[in-house]
């Protein structure tokens, strides 16, 4: 009886911390396979919302039992923004009426909960340093299993699960093409990315801290797999946030290994530097000058990222540019498919066909321009507006969650967009608070102790890039594993203080 009653107490006193170590694992590893697709969109309940319910219920009992404690500031500032989130949905459910589908919106709403919670739970575990020390190293393992299966799914075929279009979100095995950028086990390159930019820093944190070359194989490896997802956001907050971090803390030798391993490795990959290549194109194009329609002509392959429609004229129109195709024979593919349309609808006769052609074709002019690639051009023209729009539909609440369709590829406009000022306003004070908590508060800034602190910060700050672009902290892999490494360094700062202190 007495053997089991101290089994009882050891399970009561380790449940949680087991639990949330595997969630430290579960959260990026496991793979985004659906178990019921929600209605009206491809978001889906999975294992990690599964998951993620029962470590909650352990943690509030554990909490009602004062076997753990409450990070009582960060909660009142996390529940503002809850607050403005959940005032947001019900205004625009009952008021504005501009949630669509009410379940949705909900969902949304209690997103931003499930995500962020894993914050107080990282919290409640670290009591004494060596608490911290000793979960920080489940989340050095789980980088290395995605990095490791990064390189399988680049060289040996390991398969990917992605969420990039509602077919993936299925939960299909893909087999990558060898031109594919890699995602790892996560939902999709960005994702990767963001996930590794954050990580990165606090990698090389410890690498100076102890000085162990396990870190800084660690570094070599996840730069590796960045720059196989060859995003060029993730890459450039990189470029900022490790020379930042590195410059801060003086390793200036250090550096240079640094920009000489970059080079190196973009010139081995190439893809990355050839998406840089992409981004801005000095093409020929063709413009209706009736309609305002853009006609690009390119060669579309699976390798290159395509021109989107958005361009900026050339102040020299008579320059000539070489194009990838014959301008002419494109002007005249273009003449024949407007024909044939305007044929099958029956809105031209036979009699006024070389009227029709004459008229199609004199109205085709070809501008000189600085064309930008799709997905530049399908945020500048259709996501960013869109959220711009909800903004000043309602500056104060925004359009409610969900609003906006499930991405809008710039955080920052979509807290805009769908939380409106005040939303948008307490999220961002959370972040000040970590960074203050984290980076301002040090003393003795180039302390190598304080050193996880500082890369930390910068990773955070990489995030921050990032969200200009991707919808960061809405990828629930990335917003996971931030909110629990945020967790476990507010909980190893408030015990610095104490020390100090003391």
């Amino acid at each position: 009886m007495k053997k089991l009653l101290k089994l009882i107490k050891f399970i009561d006193k380790n449940i949680l911390k087991w639990f949330f170590v595997g969630f430290i694992f579960f959260a990026p590893l496991w793979p985004k396979i659906p178990i019921k697709i929600i209605n009206y969109t491809y978001i889906a309940l999975r294992a990690d919302d599964i998951y993620l319910s029962i470590l909650t219920s352990i943690f509030f009992i554990q909490l009602l039992r004062k076997k753990v404690v409450l990070e009582k500031r960060f909660f009142i500032l996390f529940s503002i923004f809850w607050i403005f989130v959940f005032s947001s949905f019900l205004w625009n459910i009952y008021i504005s009426k501009n949630i669509e589908y009410p379940h949705l919106g909900f969902l949304h709403s209690l997103r931003r909960i499930e995500y962020m919670i894993v914050f107080f739970i990282a919290y409640s575990l670290v009591k004494t340093k060596k608490d911290f020390f000793e979960i920080i190293k489940y989340f050095f393992i789980a980088v290395w299993l995605v990095v490791l299966y990064g390189i399988g799914q680049k060289f040996l075929n390991f398969p990917a699960v992605q969420t990039m279009n509602p077919e993936f979100a299925k939960g299909y095995l893909l087999y990558l093409t060898p031109e594919a950028r890699i995602s790892s086990t996560f939902a999709g390159h960005y994702d990767l990315a963001s996930f590794l930019v954050f990580s990165i820093p606090i990698i090389l944190s410890f690498y100076f801290l102890f000085n162990q070359k396990k870190y800084l194989f660690l570094f070599i490896l996840s730069l590796i797999i960045l720059i196989y997802t060859a995003s060029r956001i993730s890459f450039g907050a990189y470029i900022i946030a490790v020379f930042s971090f590195l410059f801060f803390i003086k390793k200036y030798k250090f550096s240079i290994f640094v920009i000489i391993l970059t080079i190196l490795l973009m010139l081995t990959t190439g893809e990355l530097t050839k998406r840089f290549l992409k981004t801005f194109q000095i093409r020929t194009i063709l413009v209706d000058e009736k309609t305002g329609a853009v006609y690009i002509g390119q060669k579309i392959t699976t390798k290159e990222l395509p021109a989107g429609s958005f361009y900026i004229k050339l102040k020299d129109q008579n320059k000539e540019i070489k194009n990838e195709i014959n301008l002419n024979e494109f002007k005249q593919k273009i003449v024949e498919e407007k024909l044939k349309e305007a044929t099958l609808s029956g809105k031209i006769s036979n009699i006024n066909k070389e009227e029709f052609i004459t008229t199609i074709s004199a109205n085709l002019k070809p501008v000189n321009t600085v064309v930008s690639d799709i997905s530049f051009a399908t945020r500048l023209q259709v996501e960013w507006p869109r959220a711009i729009n909800a903004f000043k539909k309602n500056p104060f609440l925004g359009t409610g969650p969900s609003s906006i369709t499930e991405a809008t590829d710039n955080d920052y406009l979509r807290w805009l967009g769908e939380f409106g000022f005040f939303g948008t306003l307490s999220f961002l004070i959370i972040i000040f608070n970590i960074i203050k908590k984290t980076f301002f508060s040090i003393k003795k800034k180039l302390d190598k102790n304080n050193f996880p602190f500082i890369g930390f910060t910068f990773g955070l700050g990489a995030l921050l890039i990032n969200a200009s672009y991707i919808d960061v902290f809405e990828a629930s892999k990335v917003a996971y594993t931030f909110w629990i490494i945020a967790g476990l360094f507010i909980a190893f700062r408030n015990l610095s203080f104490k020390n100090e202190k003391n």
